[in-house]
């Protein structure tokens, strides 16, 4: 998998606005402390819309969008997205593809990242990579492949409708 250098990357929050990667984890912290005894889940998704301009018949580029999500069970949450542009995309399969690989690539990342941030001393959060596949439309043929690939990596998958942090929080951003 490709490395990504998280140093040089500026998200985005809605409360934050322009934001690194280690105000990300300190604020993750704040958020777990607060309630140490409450149920977390920790929610990586990626989703994709085609690049406006793309030539008809020509590969298409697409503006991949990477949601991180804290979420109290019960309460709500804090989340962070970073955008990127990726090209040579031919099918709807390359394209749930570069969505799968960008939220594995990043969890590989971010995750050790953040388990050094909270240094052993915040409460436990479920971890969830997002997949903007489901059993209704053109992606339900994908759904073993994907999956495969997210468990194969060692996290947990969620599809449609269960996969908020791709199909709602990381589409609203595309």
């Amino acid at each position: 998998m490709e490395s990504i250098d998280l140093d040089k990357q500026s998200f985005q929050s809605l409360t934050h606005g322009n934001i690194k990667a280690d105000k990300i984890i300190e604020l993750i912290r704040l958020f777990l402390e607060d309630e140490p005894n409450a149920e977390y889940s920790l929610v990586i998704g990626t989703d994709s819309h085609e690049k406006n301009g793309t030539p008809n018949g020509s590969a298409k580029k697409i503006n991949l969008v990477t949601a991180v999500l804290i979420h109290r069970k019960g309460f709500g949450g804090k989340y962070f997205w970073v955008r990127k542009e990726v090209g040579n995309i031919h099918s709807l399969r390359e394209k749930i593809y570069a969505e799968t690989l960008t939220s594995l690539n990043f969890a590989t990342t971010f995750v050790p990242l953040l388990k050094k941030g909270l240094n052993g001393h915040s409460p436990k959060y479920n971890l969830e990579i997002h997949v903007d596949v489901g059993e209704h439309g053109d992606t339900r043929e994908m759904i073993k492949e994907v999956v495969g690939m997210v468990t194969g990596n060692g996290f947990v998958a969620k599809t449609k409708p269960e996969a908020y942090g791709a199909s709602y929080v990381a589409d609203k951003h595309t």
